[in-house]
């Protein structure tokens, strides 16, 4: 009689990651005697670090603590939400951000009835449809009306205005990836786009603000025309989640210091005054209990569960790679 050593692994969910423990255990067996390797530890990587001494950035950014908000959808959270604070001279004000884990959601891109502008083409629903309530998890303001910013606009095949050369552009891929780049392709996506909304330059690149944001009359037109607004954003880190940020009182150069101190790699600033910052999540399947997870006095939770004046972006739990958005 021989005996062969076998591993037992037990799954254990920790901070957002799913954390592998291999345990050796010793039965009985008539074969020979076999040798298995250790199994190394490996973890499912979840929102950025900025508490920890070796995660601390600028001492001017309080510590981001991040909550899970849709523990009902599965056994590894995808949306995080966190408040905290990002200016000294602004003790009492908070930024907002909102982690998208992209491997287990999908993007979505809606049309709202004024935005993209009048068109002939199909605009859908102008809302998150009825049919994607089950697997909704968040949603959150996009990026300007087309008269205040040129850029291009595609989505459920449909290309409602020219994508346009080098502007920052949030794409989402038929293999599920989601990227944020400065846009090299043509006025159309290619095949392999499923999504694709643009908003001004980049405004974070190479893990660095721009030098462009220095220039704050380059990203929009604030109200009265302060320099500092709510003003918001969506960056993607190394590891391909989804980063949204929102802050009031913030020029471009201080949103993109968030972003930077959110160890995003390249960043978008989307809609700016505060009219328009949002971030929703929601505590269970149906679209039920909506929570605002940015702290507008101009919004509601039930902001788009129905028609839209603007364009917005939604999070569904992933169903298959390349599946169409809900419509």
């Amino acid at each position: 009689m021989r005996r062969l050593a076998i591993l037992v692994v037990a799954v254990t969910l920790l901070g957002g990651g799913l954390w592998l423990r291999a345990t050796p255990v010793t039965v009985a067996t008539t074969t020979s005697t076999t040798t298995i390797a250790p199994t190394t530890t490996t973890t499912l990587a979840g929102p950025p670090d900025t508490c920890s001494a070796t995660g601390a950035t600028a001492p001017s950014f309080g510590c981001v603590s991040w909550h899970p908000q849709d523990v009902w959808s599965g056994s590894v959270a995808s949306v995080y939400t966190a408040s905290f604070t990002f200016d000294r001279a602004q003790p009492t004000a908070l930024a907002y951000a909102g982690w998208l884990r992209t491997s287990t959601t999908d993007l979505a891109l809606y049309p709202g009835y004024e935005g993209p502008g009048p068109s002939s083409l199909a605009r859908g629903p102008e809302m998150v449809p009825p049919t994607g309530y089950p697997r909704l998890l968040a949603t959150f303001n996009s990026g300007f009306y087309e008269k205040d910013a040129v850029g291009g606009f595609y989505t459920n095949h449909t290309l409602y205005f020219p994508m346009v050369k080098g502007l920052a552009t949030v794409v989402r891929y038929a293999d599920g990836t989601v990227d944020i780049v400065a846009w090299s392709g043509g006025p159309r996506p290619s095949a392999n786009v499923l999504m694709a909304r643009q908003n001004l330059s980049l405004l974070v690149d190479g893990s660095a603000a721009t030098t462009v944001t220095a220039t704050n009359s380059l990203w929009g037109v604030t109200l009265h025309g302060a320099a500092a607004v709510w003003r918001t954003g969506l960056g993607v880190d190394a590891n391909g989640d989804l980063i949204y940020v929102a802050a009031p009182n913030v020029t471009a150069q201080g949103l993109a210091a968030v972003m930077v101190h959110l160890r995003v790699v390249r960043a978008m600033e989307l809609d700016i005054n505060p009219e328009w910052p949002i971030f929703v999540t929601y505590g269970g399947p149906g679209a039920q209990s909506p929570s605002l997870d940015v702290a507008n006095p101009n919004q509601i939770a039930h902001r788009f569960l129905y028609p839209s004046t603007k364009d917005f972006f939604a999070v569904f739990a992933t169903s298959s790679p390349g599946e169409a958005q809900p419509w």
